[in-house]
């Protein structure tokens, strides 16, 4: 392992530290600090020692399992069995899981992300009152290859938060890239979470009756 690897691997351990210890929420800003705290302010002219979002995700599965396996397990059940719920409520719009609990690689945080898609955004929130769910909505603003998309995302206060991202109807069979891997998104209907838990969690499955 040459010097550039060495550095590139440390800031990659500490920058899945911050997030899981410290709560820093985005791989931009834990990438940035662990840099700047390991070689200073140097690393702006060397991004070659900078990990990508896909190395820290990694390095921070990793930490999660090493920390306390079974905790990490019982916990990513029981978020998977929240989505689930939310889900099936959420039937006419939709839903699809994505993010940490569609892929298991949670850390402490984490929340539950969906996908929901409707042409009236006012349409979900009026079903949302329906079912006496609390909620706030927030816009988002991106810049897409030069171009200002805006983004809605409504948030939901449950054991677990749950964060629902709203696409128009003619977006439900299209497959982004994730951020963190560019690889396609990981998109699960309720059908499928319900075969994941059984297959994968088969024995707290059981047991919760």
């Amino acid at each position: 392992m040459n010097k550039q690897e060495r550095i590139r691997h440390l800031i990659t351990r500490e920058a899945a530290r911050l997030m899981y210890e410290e709560g820093v929420g985005q791989y931009f800003d834990a990438k940035r600090m662990a840099a700047k705290r390991l070689i200073g302010k140097q690393y702006r002219f060397h991004p070659k020692y900078l990990p990508s979002n896909g190395e820290i995700s990694d390095a921070l599965y990793e930490l999660s399992q090493l920390k306390d396996p079974a905790t990490h397990e019982e916990r990513l059940y029981h978020m998977r069995c929240r989505a689930l719920e939310v889900m099936e409520q959420l039937a006419p719009f939709s839903p699809r899981l994505i993010g940490s609990v569609s892929t298991g690689r949670i850390r402490e945080g984490s929340d539950i992300d969906l996908h929901v898609f409707t042409d009236e955004i006012e349409e979900l929130e009026h079903y949302l009152d329906t079912l006496g769910w609390r909620h706030e909505r927030k816009t988002t603003t991106i810049n897409v290859n030069g171009r200002f998309v805006e983004h809605q995302h409504i948030y939901l206060n449950f054991d677990y938060p749950v964060e629902l991202s709203v696409y128009p109807l003619r977006e439900l069979r299209v497959v982004g890239r994730s951020s963190t891997d560019h690889k396609p998104i990981r998109r699960l209907s309720a059908a499928k979470l319900q075969q994941l838990i059984t297959d994968e969690h088969w024995s707290l499955h059981i047991k919760s009756g």
